[in-house]
């Protein structure tokens, strides 16, 4: 779908308009209800594939379209990265156990509009090294949302997260990056979830972006699987992610996808 909606930066960046909000207010709120409700699926003994086929009978339901279904020949509603997965994993039939964590990724369209976000799930028992990486990866990405506001730049949100998580001795995968959403998936600007303070396009009222951060316990290289999708951690170390689309606004920023139900973080119960 092509999108002609508002005027184009010199960086290529979209502004949309006011009323464009909207949309994005209800594609972001059905994506997060349904990872809501993904929350009680995930226990030991159940496969992703099952987790999957719930997501893809949900969107069907709600008279939404799954955005990746057919994109680049993917064949899933979902995206589930498993322990050392760092993004883009493959639903399928191994059983997750105790102990592993999970992200699970949707983006639907409503509408014609994107609704693009993920969190963490964990099966069972959580270890302490999963429980310290969830949460530097959660409050990183609400670093780089602090940091969106007119005025400051692209550079600011990569400071912001990269900052935190390397205070906390973990590190940020550069492999992959927010990105520009609205009336399509993908769209300018690359939102890197590194970078230095002040650098960067400057962030105007309108842009609507993602911010993904993705965060390893160890080093942050990774490599893709000969299935040219599932992206994992060179040194197999834990990898967690968040995800949320956010609109500028006059003051700083609006969160499309935040969990009606206040599930976003694993630990909510």
């Amino acid at each position: 779908m092509d999108d002609t909606r508002g005027r184009i930066t010199k960086d290529g960046i979209r502004i949309y308009e006011a009323e464009d909000f909207a949309g994005m207010r209800a594609a972001g709120r059905l994506a997060a209800e349904i990872l809501d409700e993904v929350a009680p699926l995930v226990v030991p003994g159940v496969t992703s594939e099952e987790i999957d086929r719930y997501i893809t009978d949900r969107v069907a339901a709600s008279g939404a379209v799954s955005a990746t279904i057919g994109y680049k020949g993917y064949k899933h509603a979902s995206c589930i990265s498993v322990n050392h997965v760092v993004c883009h994993g493959i639903p399928g039939p191994k059983i997750i156990a105790d102990g592993d964590i999970l992200n699970v990724d949707v983006t639907v369209i409503l509408d014609g509009w994107f609704g693009d976000t993920s969190r963490m799930y964990v099966a069972g028992s959580l270890s302490r090294k999963a429980e310290r990486l969830i949460q530097v990866t959660h409050d990183a990405l609400f670093k780089g949302i602090e940091a969106v506001k007119p005025g400051n730049t692209f550079g600011d949100i990569g400071h912001a997260i990269q900052s935190y998580v390397e205070a906390h001795r973990m590190s940020v995968v550069r492999d992959f990056c927010g990105h520009g959403l609205g009336r399509v998936f993908h769209a300018p600007p690359n939102v890197l979830h590194y970078g230095r303070a002040g650098t960067g396009a400057v962030l105007e009222e309108g842009m609507i972006f993602t911010i993904e951060p993705m965060v390893n316990l160890g080093r942050p290289e990774t490599k893709v699987l000969s299935d040219d999708w599932t992206a994992v951690t060179r040194d197999k170390s834990l990898s967690a992610q968040f995800e949320h689309s956010i609109g500028v606004t006059a003051t700083g920023c609006e969160i499309f996808t935040l969990s009606p139900a206040g599930k976003f973080h694993p630990t909510w119960g």
